[in-house]
């Protein structure tokens, strides 16, 4: 089940506030969160649950020990036991089948590679886990001595499919008591309705001319992919490319902002994950506005702990290096994620160690450098097939001996412009920017102009979603499958 579903709107949403409000106390209110939140994780591939529900019982067990034993050799044993479980299950679902397979191609064997399924969240939910265990041996939080209270922090279905990755000390006190005030609720449906706006009526169009215009990226037909992109004109490669770059933001943030949405309507106060990143002047910031809560969870949680800037420029490189790297392989199990991690790497390094200048580069020029290190970091993301991203990137120079345009790809990007420059905006804080000025402006009518329009645009927002979902095809948020 996903967000963007009629299935999810009309009746389980709805079911699971219904049935929320009629909750008396805090801990029925926490009841009902869980039971729908399994029945959310579980639509589609009950037998995964048990996954869930495992890994979080076998952390709250070994959390106790790790309190009572703080300070001890055994803290850091069990702390040690807790993590080995959490990540060989991490490993063993989400790369064995790209182990298996690259040893195959490599040595022969195994003969038959198998096919392991990768259950929805399990990247977000183990980084949760882990986090909550590191914190508990720090001494940061006591260990949850109730079971279930840690069970609704790990399967709450606002964010344990894709985000935000969420810290147990920064719900821990909301768990045990939440007050939703009326303009919580008012605001957490006008951001659950402008996420759904933004990923019904942008990200989803993007992708479909990502698609119609570069193919899907993956590995199946990548012979026809192959042939497609070598032949295709410059100006239609570089169409589909862009609106991936869109895409991406788009369809991420738009469940982010679902999710922290549906927290605050509940009472959860989620911490926001993006920060409009396109508009970073260097590398450096890029990653201190994409993905907030992964990035501040390998600076936390591996980086400091590896030594961090401390032990001089030479292991900060190191330390740099196997986070990138780590980075890389968390997105998903393919080479192409790794390198697309090291790339990273690089121009991180290359601005903190050799060029720190780059970040006091005048905004335009900072702009246009960060956004063309992360288009064609979008490219390598994008291809899992060395082949395919290799002919896209030459074909954007006309190096496949392509044409640079044709009738139907000069076609395609007049047929878009108008819609592409409605969706670069969305990702800037334009229209935000405006609307705030309207609240505040001192003219006559403009406060209740700024009242109204918070009235209608969400619900025009959602009459236009609803109606596009109708007979649409099925439409996942692009992080489930990392």
């Amino acid at each position: 089940m996903v967000f963007a579903s009629l299935v999810f709107l009309c009746v389980f949403f709805s079911l699971h506030m219904l049935v929320y409000a009629l909750a008396k106390d805090i801990e029925t209110k926490n009841t009902v969160l869980i039971l729908f939140s399994l029945v959310f994780y579980a639509w589609g591939e009950p037998f995964y649950i048990v996954i869930l529900l495992l890994m979080a019982w076998a952390d709250w067990f070994l959390s106790q020990h790790i309190q009572r034993h703080r300070g001890t050799p055994k803290a850091k044993a069990f702390l040690f036991l807790a993590c080995a479980i959490d990540l060989g299950l991490l490993f063993f679902f989400k790369y064995g089948t790209f182990m298996a397979r690259n040893f195959h191609d490599w040595f022969g064997l195994p003969k038959l590679v198998p096919q392991i399924a990768l259950p929805i969240g399990i990247s977000f939910y183990t980084f949760q886990l882990l986090s909550y265990l590191v914190d508990v041996y720090r001494g940061e939080v006591p260990a949850q001595p109730v079971f279930r209270r840690l069970l609704l922090y790990v399967c709450l279905f606002h964010q344990c499919i894709a985000g935000p990755i969420v810290r147990y000390k920064d719900i821990s006190e909301q768990i045990l008591a939440r007050h939703v005030s009326t303009e919580d609720r008012r605001n957490g449906i006008n951001r659950f309705v402008s996420g759904l706006a933004k990923k019904v009526l942008l990200a989803n169009v993007c992708g479909e001319i990502a698609k119609m215009t570069v193919g899907d990226g993956l590995l199946e037909n990548r012979a026809a992919n192959l042939a497609r992109l070598q032949s295709a004109p410059a100006l239609a490669i570089w169409l589909g490319c862009f609106a991936y770059m869109l895409q991406i933001y788009l369809d991420f943030s738009a469940y982010s902002d679902m999710a922290i949405g549906m927290g605050q309507m509940v009472g959860f106060r989620y911490r926001e994950n993006f920060d409009y990143p396109y508009l970073s002047r260097s590398v450096t910031e890029f990653w201190r506005r994409w993905h907030i809560s992964l990035s501040s969870f390998f600076r936390d949680y591996v980086y400091i702990p590896l030594g961090g800037n401390r032990k001089g420029k030479p292991r900060q490189a190191l330390n740099l290096f196997i986070v990138w790297l780590l980075t890389g392989m968390w997105h998903g199990a393919d080479w192409n994620f790794i390198l697309w991690g090291l790339y990273y790497f690089v121009f991180l390094a290359v601005e903190k160690f050799l060029l720190p200048g780059l970040g006091r580069l005048p905004a335009a020029l900072g702009r246009l450098y960060t956004l063309t290190v992360v288009f064609f970091g979008w490219v390598l993301f994008y291809f899992r097939d060395f082949a395919q991203g290799w002919a896209a990137l030459k074909g954007m120079f006309g190096l496949n001996g392509n044409p640079f345009t044709n009738f139907e790809a000069t076609n395609q990007l007049l047929n878009h412009v108008f819609f592409l420059i409605v969706a670069v905006v969305a990702c800037t804080p334009l229209v935000r920017g405006l609307y705030h000025r309207l609240c505040d402006s001192q003219r006559p009518g403009a406060v209740a102009a700024a009242t109204v329009l918070e009235v209608v645009l969400p619900l025009a927002g959602l009459l236009f979603s609803v109606s596009h979902l109708v007979g649409s095809a099925y439409n996942a948020f692009l992080y489930t499958q990392f």
